[in-house]
């Protein structure tokens, strides 16, 4: 069994070697972000990371934010969303909840509060379906805000939404018009 320590800091090398930097350990990702679980794993040991497929099946079922996904044979593995490397994660736009949160800095509301909520360096803007979840993620910035973003409206105005593995909630941009006209602070 892993401990704490070890599973978040292979999870984070997971997150990103499979999000971001692929390269950095000499693995491939296809056009949905999949790569092979074996060459992953050879490719991780050869860069002093202790994996093996219980290690990895462990990370992917107690992953809090389920974070990554294995496919329908188990032989390949993907982040959930979060990319700043350019593949289709493939999913169907769906309807979204009539309201869904986007957790943020203090220090960048008023910018967002005027220019809606763009994807940086991401594929998507993520968004948080409750508001509890919105305020942890707007904890890692700083002091958090949460915005309340009219979902509803945006995908009857002809916004697509997409639902990843994890439960997050997946645009492409968010404008300002969409945002609740009170920033709810926690």
């Amino acid at each position: 069994m892993l401990s704490e320590k070890e599973s978040k800091r292979i999870s984070k090398f997971l997150s990103y070697v499979l999000r971001h930097h692929p390269e950095l350990i000499g693995i491939e990702l296809d056009e949905n972000g999949w790569t092979d679980i074996t060459i992953l794993i050879e490719k991780a040991i050869a860069h002093d990371i202790k994996l093996d497929q219980e290690t990895l099946n462990y990370i992917v079922e107690t992953n809090n934010k389920k974070r990554f996904a294995f496919n329908e044979t188990f032989d390949k593995i993907r982040a959930s969303q979060g990319h700043s490397v350019s593949i289709d994660l493939a999913y169907t736009p769906q309807k979204p909840p009539k309201l869904l949160y986007h957790g943020t800095a203090v220090k960048t509301a008023a910018f967002i509060f005027k220019s809606g909520i763009e994807k940086q360096s991401r594929q998507h803007v993520h968004l948080s379906v409750d508001f509890e979840t919105a305020i942890n993620v707007g904890s890692r910035h700083g002091k958090p805000f949460v915005f309340t973003v009219n979902a509803e409206e945006m995908f009857n105005d002809q916004f697509n939404f997409y639902l990843a593995e994890n439960g997050v909630w997946l645009t492409d941009y968010v404008p300002a018009k969409y945002l609740a006209n009170e920033i709810m602070e926690s």
